[in-house]
């Protein structure tokens, strides 16, 4: 209790906003930074241009702008999901991606393999809704993207060469500016999963996770 007491104070002290951007799968409405707290970044209503999203070898990209930061991703399979609730179940947060930490700050490409997580009701042909979901030090931030999930769909060349790993070395941690990319088919590797600079991502302890629901309630306050 009392580390876990020390972390929230810790992270508390970090202050500045954690910014971030979704940049694929699009997200449902342009980046407005005063509603990043709110659900789905503060579009409640689900988008009727959605993205055809392969259910397996996926990934996401984001444009993160603060040091020392967590994120996961949630699926809700309703197909109209309006609030926090529809990416539950039996009151459960339904992970497509576990909470994984980075110090840096850049741009990122991180797999998402809807198959794999065997969701029920993430299957071909269904409209789904993920919310990539960051924490920052001042509580979380959400974005939203509407899929449509496929096990056909092929991305595109350009969507596949955008996905690079690219840090920034005035983050404050040493880094040097990279870029690596993925691509289809490393995405999808047993080697280094996809993931590029970011192999690294340690999953979340049960304790750090809980760290970072605690930090949230003490935000919310």
């Amino acid at each position: 209790m009392k580390l876990a007491s020390f972390t929230v104070v810790s992270a508390l002290a970090l202050g500045a906003q954690a910014h971030f951007h979704l940049l694929y799968p699009a997200p449902r409405g342009e980046f407005v930074s005063a509603k990043e707290p709110d659900f789905c970044g503060g579009y409640p209503e689900a988008t009727a241009n959605r993205t055809a999203f392969p259910l397996s070898n996926g990934f996401f990209r984001i444009k993160q702008g603060h040091p020392d930061w967590a994120a996961s991703v949630l699926i809700s399979v309703k197909p109209d999901a309006k609030s926090f609730d529809d990416f539950k179940t039996s009151g459960n947060d339904v992970f497509l991606r576990y909470w994984a930490n980075e110090t840096q700050t850049g741009n990122f490409c991180v797999p998402l393999d809807v198959a794999s997580m065997k969701i029920p009701g993430a299957v071909d042909g269904a409209n789904v809704t993920i919310q990539v979901v960051l924490s920052g030090g001042d509580g979380q931030l959400y974005q939203c993207a509407d899929l449509t999930l496929s096990d056909k769909v092929m991305l595109s060349a350009d969507v596949q060469a955008a996905c690079k790993n690219e840090t920034d070395p005035t983050s404050g941690h040493g880094a040097s500016s990279t870029s690596t990319a993925p691509g289809a088919a490393s995405t999808g590797s047993s080697g280094n999963n996809g993931l590029g600079n970011l192999e690294h991502l340690p999953l979340l302890s049960a304790l750090g996770a809980g760290v970072l629901g605690a930090l949230v309630a003490v935000v919310s306050v």
